[in-house]
């Protein structure tokens, strides 16, 4: 918890600073902008393919027809909407996209969308003179896809491509604009963008990036990244709101910022921020941060009279003051009118009435869309042996420089001091244990052993291996009770007398030495709790915990290069599984690691380890071959894993390397 308030602080320090001119903002804005899109998985934008729109039928009130519809956002990704077209109105009138929140209508196991639910905001629009389109959402519209990959559904490869269904919702609130301008009752330079909740971030997501939208009103639908990951309210959330978000509230932070960025991504342009002051997943504090960095960004534009707060009684309820604040800021802005508003009753339909869909599309993606709306990259290797190893310069630059820029932007720009401590020394049986405390990062404090013969001054070389909870528990194992207070052990231990006895051959006889690391979050380190939102608490700062740990890995070779008396002894560095992973990328980082020792590493970054948006640029093989110039030997159980290597073998041979070895081992 210190950590992420550490981290959370920083990214606060950095957060819309050395604005002293509106020209100072206008400079940045467009690469904000920028960073915003590839942050929502839509950088460059994906193609505006033909949005295919279909009415499938209407339903009349007095004062307006809805119109049933869909559209495509993109081939198969199918939205649900109704329209609601006012009677009398003077045409072109102005728009109202309402983007849903989190509030679906199930009736024997049929979904009819969110829409359903919020008809009430979208017939006060249309009886006082606006077309109002109601967009379903991807995971509550009629074609349900995914919100929660991360939430609860352990799909992480979500962060390895860079994917969140937040950039969905916006681009279907995009191309809702792109339908909208097809209207000819729609006047396209008056168009304002609300919703609540889930559809509250939806308009945030909307504005900041897209200029079209003349105001907006997001309601409930923002707080600061200290409520997010750092501060719980009340007892429902132990530390930070994220537990009761999904993923569609979130960008994939690569740039590492606060929310407040996304606020003033929508200036000058009038902006309503709505919230009630007992909300409990869009907590107060954090809402009126939010309010008080963006306010400054007005300030620069002298635009004061367009951006307000309204700060209402209530928890995350829908209430009338919130629905008042925002139809009255529509009025101000899009029809210039300041009379007061009064509620309408809504129309009685039915969720039968404004269904959209009789069957699914045969063609609609929506349910996998997350497969494939932002693909893996593919990499293709000359054949030619002179042109690859050209090729190779080039390439093996970039992706270093960007694995630093977007796989791994949360690492410490200036490494902390290691404050390497010695806190264990024990003799037995011919072996000597010793333990080390030192600081991978502020408020990060791990510990490493190092196990050599008693009789051994200097070893010829240390094994560093880099830990899972199994292997953590295998160590325990293998070294016995002699050794618990060392290896911070709570239980137990039974020594494994064949290992024990194996290991000390080894370090007498070829006089090795052997380290082990338990990166946070194993071993002494491990959580008494799930880990699921402290995973999805490192993302919001720009990480992973995978990503973490590669870092703390490389601190502890800096722990074993400080050591007295290993003083120039080559060191190789271990891992098993995705840990195998963590040792490889190290080793990218740590050029003087001798050797690679992995043992049954995944071939890809979709089963680990889980780092930020690696997969839109290399996987485990290019990793692999990123590592060359040092020995790897990469053991394997059978040919089928074996042929997972392929592609650096294949560079190898181009390369004229020798460096890559597969082993086959029993399993």
């Amino acid at each position: 918890d210190a950590y992420f308030r550490g981290q959370v602080a920083a990214i606060e320090r950095e957060s819309l600073t050395n604005l002293s001119t509106k020209a100072d903002w206008e400079k940045r804005r467009p690469e904000l902008r920028r960073q915003l899109l590839e942050m929502m998985g839509l950088w460059p934008l994906p193609p505006r393919t033909d949005l295919k729109a279909i009415v499938t039928g209407t339903v009349d009130a007095d004062t307006f027809r809805v119109e049933k519809l869909h559209f495509q956002s993109s081939p198969g990704l199918y939205v649900t909407a109704n329209l609601y077209v006012p009677k009398k109105a003077a045409t072109p009138a102005p728009a109202i996209l309402y983007v849903c929140g989190h509030s679906n209508t199930v009736i024997d196991k049929v979904s009819y969308g969110s829409k359903v639910s919020f008809q009430g905001h979208a017939a006060w629009y249309a009886a006082n003179g606006y077309v109002c389109l109601v967009l379903d959402t991807l995971q509550l519209g009629e074609l349900p896809g995914l919100h929660h990959g991360t939430h609860h559904l352990n799909l992480w490869d979500w962060q390895t491509l860079g994917y969140t269904p937040a950039g969905i919702e916006c681009w279907n609130a995009m191309r809702a604009l792109d339908y909208l301008e097809t209207r000819k009752e729609v006047d396209p330079k008056r168009i304002g963008v609300t919703g609540r909740s889930g559809g509250g971030a939806t308009s945030w997501w909307l504005m900041a990036a897209d200029d079209r939208p003349h105001c907006a009103v997001p309601v409930a639908g923002i707080a600061d990244l200290s409520a997010h990951c750092c501060e719980g309210v009340a007892t429902r959330f132990r530390q930070g709101v994220i537990g009761g978000h999904c993923d569609c509230m979130y960008f994939v932070n690569t740039y590492r910022w606060d929310f407040p960025t996304v606020a003033a991504l929508c200036a000058p342009r009038p902006l309503l921020v709505a919230n009630s002051d007992n909300d409990v997943i869009f907590p107060q504090p954090g809402v009126r941060r939010v309010v008080e960095k963006t306010r400054a960004v007005y300030d620069l534009y002298g635009a004061k009279d367009k951006f307000a707060f309204l700060e209402t009684t209530g928890g995350h309820v829908d209430t009338p003051q919130l629905r008042h604040g925002a139809y009255a800021w529509m009025n101000r802005w899009l029809k210039h009118d300041a009379a007061e508003v009064t509620e309408v009753k809504p129309p009685p339909f039915t969720p039968q009435q404004l269904k959209v869909l009789a069957r699914a599309p045969d063609d609609a993606v929506n349910a996998a869309i997350h497969e494939s709306f932002i693909r893996p990259a593919r990499t293709e290797m000359p054949r030619v042996p002179e042109v690859a190893r050209e090729w190779w310069k080039g390439k093996s630059a970039e992706w270093k420089q960007t694995l630093a820029d977007k796989v791994f932007p949360g690492w410490p720009a200036k490494a902390p001091p290691l404050n390497v401590k010695p806190v264990a020394e024990v003799v037995s049986d011919g072996l000597r244990l010793r333990a080390f405390d030192f600081t991978s990062e502020a408020n990060v404090d791990l510990r490493v052993w190092l196990l050599t013969a008693d009789k051994v001054d200097k070893p010829t070389l240390v094994v560093l291996h880099a830990l899972d909870e199994k292997g953590f528990e295998e160590l325990a194992r293998d070294m016995g009770p002699t050794f618990k207070d060392s290896l911070q052990l709570t239980a137990e231990a039974k020594r494994d007398d064949a290992k024990f006895d194996l290991n000390r051959r080894v370090l007498e006889k070829q006089k090795w030495g052997f380290a082990y690391l338990a990166p946070r979050g194993i071993g002494p380190t491990r959580w008494d709790e799930p880990d699921t939102h402290i995973r999805r608490r490192f993302a919001l700062l720009g990480q992973t915990l995978d990503g973490q740990r590669v870092w703390d890995t490389r601190r502890a070779l800096a722990v074993l290069r400080e050591t007295p008396d290993l003083k120039e002894v080559p060191l190789w560095l271990q891992g098993k599984g995705t840990m195998a992973g963590v040792a490889l990328y190290a080793a990218i980082f740590e050029p003087d690691v001798a050797r690679l020792d992995l043992w049954h590493p995944p071939a890809s970054h979709a089963e680990g380890p889980i780092f930020l948006n690696v997969r839109r640029h290399l996987d485990m093989p290019q990793a692999m071959a990123l590592a060359f110039l040092r020995q790897i030997r990469v053991y394997v159980k059978d040919d089928a894993e074996a042929k997972r290597w392929e592609w650096p073998l294949e560079l190898q041979r181009s390369l004229g390397h020798e460096a890559l070895k597969i082993r086959k081992v029993p399993d």
